[in-house]
């Protein structure tokens, strides 16, 4: 196993939070304490937790508030009139009083519960698909938006026979607001704009967007994506005067599977209900049904009931520090990680907003953003790779994806420290990738005998499976699994640049990966193949997978269940396609090369 670096003790910068107010606000040691989680140690390792852009930690006051409620009070809502119901219930609505009073809206019934902030912009799309859009109406997104904000509008115009145009952004990440107003007109009836960018931290001008839709665009309702935005700063809905609001529990230090849709009364009552059934009724025959009034409306079925209760234990709880004083702190440790970040050689920075949150997306040359993933895992420090979720912004800003660190109240700078040190480590010790020679538009019979296919490994895809799991078993923990997979990838002919030459990069994979396959000369039902990437962990898996298929017959790969396999030996992380690492859709392409030679079609 390849040894990391001791993360350093502490960097020679000032380590003092500049506030006194902030010096008020964190007692590090004890805001930590508050979040059982992270006093535990990964691969022996003190964990460092910066993905809180894709979920952030529990406060036990949070854990607790859920177990009270199974514990004492579980029982459906609104429906009974025994004590346990009744207290449900009155926890229940209490919740949306305190979520009333945090975003500061006018009226608790213009609050909608739901699970999350991709389920209350489909709530939003669908209805206004159903109520507001038609043929030639635009829906105004910008070039930084999650998928959430843009599949479901885009489902509602392909409804709707209306479009869904994307203002631009600058290469800092920011939405050139210029440009936003010339896109606003008569025939924009939504314009839907995340408050901070999930991929990049840049913090968008809402409220001058908001002013200038109203005045460009008055036929427009305006809805304000705030899940990255909500943890980190004061909300006022009626300062802004957002016809929408949403945002997750999740992100805020609440549970998952539960988030609030705010919307001003009199559109909500204009729309018509998302889904029908549970409380959502006023009146039910088969001829006629009548819907309840808000919120009820927009609330069928039984809801999260735990989950509401534990997002108001946690809106309470930062409530208890201060949002105020939790920003101070958050911009103090951005400045530093910034700052710190950009010592490491051949790093660079993507998105640099002048106003950001505590988001720092990056890349190192000529290191896969899966390969620093892995690393940074194996030194305890947990962060993202990928698009994350946002495939147009990734595309505009020329990258297939970043790492993302993203920071909340309970990091440290020393955590920082950490994570700079393991960074610099990478960049000195990787192994850069052959550069590739320039591609052709087909390949030649001699370009493809030039490359080294594997021979077979056993007789077998099970035997070389069983014999694969004999070797994995020697490692009793990931991170030594990990190693193992990235020593096999050692070991691969390394042909990324000829295959890069003369094949097309594998579909749906955030590494750039290759595969040529042919049936084995002589041979009518065999399957050969040579793949290669550009990522050393992904260059592993390749070579397991050639180990259990290259040289078998075509129907006994067909037939093979790679995917309990990786289960088997504890590499199930690697398999599925929605990890984008290459695994899933190398899996894809091989059964499709067997089934194209069993069918004689190769």
């Amino acid at each position: 196993m390849c040894k990391l670096p001791k993360p350093a003790s502490a960097h020679k910068m000032d380590m003092v939070i500049a506030t006194s107010r902030q010096l008020r606000l964190l007692d590090l040691n004890h805001t930590r304490a508050d979040f059982p989680i992270l006093a535990q140690t990964v691969h022996g390792k003190p964990l460092i937790y910066f993905d809180n852009a894709a979920s952030t930690q529990k406060p036990r006051a949070v854990i607790e508030a859920q177990r009270h409620y199974y514990e004492h009070d579980n029982a459906n809502i609104h429906r009974a009139v025994h004590t346990l119901s009744q207290r449900a219930t009155h926890g229940y609505e209490q919740a949306r009083e305190t979520v009333r009073k945090f975003i500061n809206a006018r009226d608790a019934a213009e609050c909608i519960f739901t699970r999350g902030t991709t389920d209350s912009i489909n709530l939003i799309a669908s209805c206004l698909g159903r109520s507001r859009l038609s043929t030639g109406d635009e829906v105004l997104l910008s070039e930084l938006e999650h998928h959430s904000n843009i599949v479901p509008w885009q489902l509602a115009a392909q409804a709707t026979g209306s479009k869904v145009i994307a203002t631009p952004i600058n290469n800092a990440g920011e939405i050139l607001i210029d440009e936003f107003t010339k896109r606003l007109s008569l025939k924009t009836k939504a314009v839907s704009i995340s408050w901070v960018s999930n991929a990049l931290g840049s913090i968008n001008p809402i409220a001058e967007m908001i002013r200038l839709t109203r005045r460009h665009a008055p036929n427009a309702v305006f809805v304000v994506d705030a899940a990255q935005w909500i943890a980190h700063g004061v909300t006022d809905v009626l300062l802004l005067d957002c016809d929408f609001l949403v945002f997750s529990g999740h992100k805020l230090y609440g549970p998952t599977g539960v988030g609030v849709l705010y919307g001003k009364r009199a559109v909500l009552d204009a729309l018509p209900p998302y889904q029908g059934g549970g409380d959502m009724i006023e009146t039910v025959s088969f001829e006629k049904t009548t819907y309840a009034a808000l919120p009820n409306k927009f609330e069928a079925g039984t809801p999260n009931i735990a989950g509401v209760i534990g997002l108001a234990a946690a809106i309470d709880y930062v409530q208890s520090i201060g949002l105020a004083d939790i920003a101070a702190y958050e911009h103090d440790l951005l400045q530093y990680a910034t700052a710190r970040i950009n010592e490491v050689p051949t790093i660079r920075v993507i998105g640099t907003a002048a106003s950001k949150a505590g988001v720092i997306s990056f890349l190192l040359d000529g290191v896969a953003a899966l390969d620093i993933g892995v690393k940074l895992d194996e030194a305890g420090i947990a962060v993202r790779t990928g698009h994350h979720c946002c495939m147009p912004l990734m595309k505009r800003l020329g990258v297939e994806g970043t790492v993302r660190a993203s920071f909340a109240f309970y990091n440290t700078k020393q955590e920082v420290d950490a994570l700079v040190e393991i960074l610099k480590w990478i960049a000195k010790n990787h192994k850069p990738a052959a550069a590739a020679p320039p591609a052709c538009a087909m390949a030649s019979p001699q370009m493809i005998n030039a490359i080294s296919f594997a021979p077979r490994s056993a007789e077998s895809p099970k035997a070389a499976a069983d014999a694969l799991a004999e070797d994995i078993a020697l490692f009793d923990d990931a991170a030594g699994r990990s190693q193992f997979v990235i020593d096999l990838g050692d070991r691969l002919p390394k042909s990324f640049g000829q295959l890069k030459a003369i094949s097309q990069r594998l579909p749906g994979c955030m590494s750039e990966v290759y595969v040529i396959g042919r049936a084995k000369p002589g041979s009518t039902n065999v399957l050969e193949f040579a793949a290669d990437a550009n990522a050393d962990i992904v260059r592993g898996l390749i070579a397991i997978m050639q180990r259990l298929f290259s040289g078998q017959r075509a129907d006994d790969v067909r037939a093979f269940d790679v995917e309990a396999f990786f289960r088997r030996i504890g590499l199930d992380q690697f398999i599925t396609t929605q990890r984008r690492n290459g695994l899933g859709s190398l899996v894809a392409r091989l059964r499709q090369l067997a089934t194209d030679i069993a069918t004689k079609e190769v």
